[in-house]
């Protein structure tokens, strides 16, 4: 096929203009369809379009999930980072209007850990010569800002990471702003390391096996039911 031969949407079927074209491995995706998927996915060229298909029916059943979300605590102004404490669940969104972004929603449990880089960027100062060019100092001289970069690592089928910057724009080391940035990118991580730990500590003592204790109603030597029940006589147990 010729670079300016038609090309169709592997997923929709609509035609696709010159410049609209989002590759896929084994087909087209148009900007209409593009425009629908997670922002966190960034394997798009590598995805089948059977994948994506999977991708956008998930991004379809994604808005019900929204619908239902109940924002309890919300980290950041920008990006922020909300959580749904009654039902486990959280997103991440720079819209002010989020609701109506579809931003995906997963369950805590599905974050699985949560790392903190500070990127250091250089910027080399200059002077000027007699003909008015930038010339470097010497020996040469810099200026520094930095970006909190925050990962958020899931357990999903469709993206592995969430990545965002915490702060809005590059901060210098001795601003307040600087600071905040920091304590609020701790805070971040924090709530989901302390937050996995509380998980994986419930699935454990779930796992436990539960001690034996004599049923007061009749007397057998049993293990408490889901219900904390006898197994034989099914009288409540004694806590």
């Amino acid at each position: 096929m010729g670079l300016f031969d038609k090309k169709f949407c592997s997923v929709c079927g609509a035609k696709i203009g010159l410049f609209g074209n989002r590759k896929l491995e084994d087909g087209n995706l148009c900007k209409d369809c593009a425009s629908k998927l997670s922002p966190w996915m960034t394997d798009r060229r590598q995805s089948t379009v059977e994948e994506i298909k999977q991708h956008l029916a998930y991004r379809e059943q994604n808005k019900a999930a929204v619908a239902a979300f109940h924002a309890t605590k919300t980290f950041g102004n920008n990006t922020k980072v909300i959580i749904d404490e009654d039902a486990g669940r959280f997103l991440v969104s720079s819209q002010n209007r989020w609701q109506e972004d579809n931003p995906d929603v997963l369950d805590l449990t599905q974050a699985t850990g949560c790392t903190l880089n500070v990127r250091e960027n250089q910027h080399e100062q200059y002077m000027k010569d007699k003909d008015g060019m930038n010339k470097s100092y010497n020996p040469p001289r810099y200026t520094y800002d930095y970006d909190f970069e925050v990962t958020i690592a899931v357990d999903s089928p469709y993206f592995q990471e969430i990545f965002f910057h915490v702060n809005d724009w590059a901060v210098e080391r001795s601003s307040a702003q600087y600071h905040n940035c920091e304590n609020l990118a701790n805070d971040i991580c924090d709530y989901f390391s302390k937050t996995h730990q509380e998980i994986r500590a419930s699935a454990a003592a779930a796992a436990a096996p539960k001690a034996k204790v004599t049923c007061p109603h009749c007397g057998a030597t049993t293990e408490p039911d889901a219900n904390g029940c006898c197994q034989f006589c099914g009288g409540a147990l004694d806590k």
